[in-house]
């Protein structure tokens, strides 16, 4: 089995490893660099390379995972009669959405339909912005624990012992991780693209300035099956996705808020060398049980190494305070859209319950969002939290109205304890009519 990265010389000359000469660095970065190349290679990819970028999160390797994936799974152009259909049907969206919601429709706009590969194109730099603190977060980790391995090296270093330049390495390694993360982010990006039915339908700020769009190819797959009219469904996506737009785009603030919540993710990693080892363990015994070895210059054993955490470090307080935040407004994203699409569709979609229990069950199952944290951060967002999510927003403009619903996002939001008990919670964040008391 060849390991994954590098594997050093195993030269059994003493003039290269014992005896406390100069080591030729500059070979072993050469030799190192062809190896994870070469690997990468046959992933169908470039190698990331030591000195090609120095970005944290490479957009390249990014984009070009995503639009191999999307390539093989078939990406369909985008027609005049699909633009007209999906023009059409956000006409009918916003304008039901107007007497649903208090934040108007946005004024930006963009391509109303896409292809998927428009979508990767379209949402990339939103990608890139959100997952990067993930690999600043572990770039730093592996930086501390180099610092560390240097420290505890100095301590009990012998005269033969050789004195390896700590930013160096460090260099290399945060080159590396940061173009595994890229990789995994654009295989992420890329199985997403077959599934996700507009900008907005992970829940995430992808788009700046928001504006609504729809994957028609995407869309006709998802009511397929259903026996309900596609005009009907499509109206029913157009709902969805004008609702979240609004939302983003008059609550820029909510944008900060998803991004620090995984910023703050990424700064409370910390890498435990006995947890990845165990990790790792598990992986290659796996495949032993299977009957198989783990090849890591085999694509298919490579995916399944990363979706099963090998290089993932163990969470920790820190991290789970942020993901529970994390979970927490995408719950709330998913369930005021529920309520908001309810309210505007009213009895104006004859199949409404019948789409909403589809999307459900399917959120429940494959949720573009489940797909993408699980992934990277081992996040399950609940469906029973975003049901509870919907109910509260529901509860919230039956005791006050549009305006008061609404108005919560700018103010402190509710907590996950918080949408069990609305009427508690709108209590909570009252203001007295005389504050003399206070």
């Amino acid at each position: 089995m060849s390991p994954f990265g590098f594997t050093p010389d195993s030269s059994d000359d003493p003039e290269k490893n014992n005896n406390g000469e100069s080591v030729d660095f500059a070979a072993m970065m050469a030799q190192m660099q062809a190896q994870i190349q070469q690997q990468f290679s046959a992933l169908g990819m470039s190698g990331p390379g030591f000195s090609q970028s120095t970005e944290a999160l490479p957009k390249n390797i990014v984009r070009d995972t995503a639009k191999k994936f999307v390539t093989a799974k078939g990406s369909a152009p985008i027609g005049a009669n699909d633009v007209a259909k999906v023009e059409e049907a956000f006409a009918i969206a916003q304008l039901w959405l107007n007497e649903a919601t208090f934040f108007p429709q946005s004024t930006s706009v963009g391509n109303p339909a896409m292809a998927r590969t428009d979508w990767v194109d379209t949402t990339l730099m939103g990608w890139q912005t959100s997952v990067e603190p993930l690999a600043l977060g572990l770039a730093e980790a592996i930086s501390e624990l180099l610092r560390k391995a240097q420290g505890d090296q100095d301590q009990g270093e012998t005269e033969n012992a050789m004195q390896i330049p700590v930013g160096m390495i460090a260099t290399l390694l945060r080159s590396f991780i940061g173009s595994l993360i890229a990789t995994q982010l654009g295989q992420s990006i890329g199985g997403l693209a077959a599934d996700v039915t507009g900008t907005h339908d992970v829940g995430l700020p992808l788009v700046e300035p928001a504006f609504p769009a729809l994957i028609p190819q995407n869309i006709n797959e998802w009511g397929k099956d259903l026996d309900i009219p596609m005009d009907e469904v499509r109206i029913f996506h157009a709902l969805r996705e004008g609702a979240v737009t609004r939302l983003f785009a008059h609550n820029p603030w909510l944008i900060s808020y998803i991004r620090t919540a995984i910023s703050d993710y990424g700064k409370g990693i910390r890498i435990d060398i006995d947890a990845i080892q165990r990790q790792a363990q598990e992986v290659f015994d796996a495949a032993a049980a299977d009957g198989k070895e783990f090849d890591p210059t085999d694509s298919e054993s490579f995916t399944l190494a990363l979706n099963q955490g090998i290089f993932t470090p163990e969470e920790t307080p820190a991290q789970r305070a942020a993901l529970t935040k994390l979970e927490t407004v995408l719950a709330l994203i998913d369930g005021w859209s529920e309520e908001v699409v309810t309210l505007a569709a009213g009895d104006r979609l004859p199949n409404l319950v019948a789409l909403q229990e589809t999307l459900r069950r399917r959120r429940a199952t494959s949720a573009p969002a489940q797909q993408l944290f699980a992934t990277l951060f081992g996040l399950q967002v609940s469906p029973k939290l975003a049901r509870e999510a919907a109910g509260f927003w529901k509860a919230v403009r039956e005791v006050k109205d549009l305006q008061g619903r609404d108005q919560i996002w700018s103010g402190i939001l509710p907590t996950s304890d918080d949408l069990l008990t609305p009427q508690n919670y709108l209590a909570s964040i009252e203001i007295p009519d005389d504050l003399s008391s206070l």
